[in-house]
């Protein structure tokens, strides 16, 4: 088991006009499930791959378990990469894919049995082990790509986006089945996804990625209750936080005809007429008033429904969604006014995003 340290670690690809990875400080704890999140082009893969080697590290350095590897070899960091393709030898059974790195390292071939067989209990592969890849399900051969994984006992697993290419019902069941394989064996994982539902119910922390620098890291609550900045505030939470650039007012800011009380030390940092506000749509309640808006979209869910509509602030035309109870839920077209709950607020600086105190 290891650690992992990003130290001021930077990559920038040949023509490019701007770093891939620009300056990444990141530490992952030994046994730590850390996930690597944010938009495509936002240098999450390209931050694995330098972990594994794959990519150059032009600047800065990459640790693993307090060694500097960054000019070592993929075969000498002692990772295990699980790709989003599965790479599977389709003319191998599964045995022998998941043996294979086993038998080209020279270990005894009744270690790799034991090895393999202990993995496939593990995965639920047992019966499957003469099979080859083309006679599996996708959720099968994900796993046989772990099993590869597993066999090798490495200090650090690396996974890159390892269920995009599954079924919206299969990747919830393969995600759980990968975080709680991860507890049992408590081997050091870095993983990347796109999908930030994905990052917040796997990672023990999750770190965004934006433009190739790093806009948080924290635990998923932390991220979710206290964004750093609008971007953040933004990609985690779904549906997305709704976000007003709003003027500021004597006891607050306002809403619509609602003013919204803010602590008067948090505006008192502010030295601008107008902030960002943010509230989540499940913190949006429908009121006497508050902000009117035209419903366009109801989503209804059950005990929930989600209202998508429009509202005018300042002369624009912003897009808002709420949650409301699913058995009572508006009509299309209908006018309604929603309220941020007391003390649901997120406020941020209009000019560079960040978070204001409070």
């Amino acid at each position: 088991m290891a650690t992992v340290t990003y130290d001021s670690a930077t990559c920038v690809y040949d023509g490019a006009d701007r770093l891939a990875v620009d300056a990444l400080d990141l530490e992952v704890a030994d046994g730590e499930f850390l996930v690597l999140v944010g938009p495509s082009g936002c240098g999450k893969s390209t931050s694995l791959r330098m972990l594994a080697g794959l990519e150059r590290v032009d600047a800065g350095r990459i640790l693993i378990g307090g060694r500097d590897v960054t000019e070592a070899a993929p075969k000498d960091r002692d990772v295990a990469m699980v790709f989003q393709n599965y790479a599977l030898y389709p003319h191998m059974t599964v045995g022998d894919n998941m043996g294979f790195a086993l038998k080209i390292a020279g270990v005894p071939k009744g270690e790799i049995r034991e090895r393999v067989a202990e993995a496939a209990r593990m995965l639920d592969l047992e019966q499957y082990l003469d099979r080859r890849p083309k006679a599996l399900s996708g959720g099968q051969r994900q796993r046989v790509a772990m099993g590869r994984a597993i066999v090798r006992r490495p200090q650090v697993f690396l996974m890159d986006e390892p269920l995009s290419n599954l079924d919206a019902k299969l990747r919830v069941q393969t995600r759980t089945q990968i975080a709680s394989l991860q507890r049992r064996l408590g081997v050091t994982t870095v993983y990347v996804t796109h999908d930030q539902t994905e990052a917040m119910t796997m990672g023990d922390r999750v770190a965004v990625l934006k433009d190739g620098l790093l806009m948080q890291a924290g635990r998923p609550r932390e991220l979710y209750d206290r964004p750093r900045n609008v971007f953040v505030a933004g990609f985690i939470g779904s549906p997305a936080m709704n976000l007003f650039t709003l003027p500021v007012a004597d006891g607050g800011v306002r809403l619509g005809d609602q003013l919204v009380p803010v602590a008067r030390e948090a505006l008192g940092s502010v030295d601008a007429a107008e902030v960002v506000l943010g509230v989540r749509p499940e913190d949006l309640e429908l009121a006497g008033e508050g902000l009117a808006v035209e419903v366009d979209v109801v989503e209804e869910l059950g005990a929930d429904a989600y209202v998508y509509g429009r509202a005018r602030l300042g002369g624009e035309t912003h897009v808002v969604t709420a949650r409301v109870d699913g058995r009572r839920p508006p009509q299309k077209g209908d006018v309604v006014r929603v309220a941020p709950r007391p003390g649901s607020v997120h406020l941020f600086r209009a000019g560079d995003g960040e978070r204001i105190a409070g």
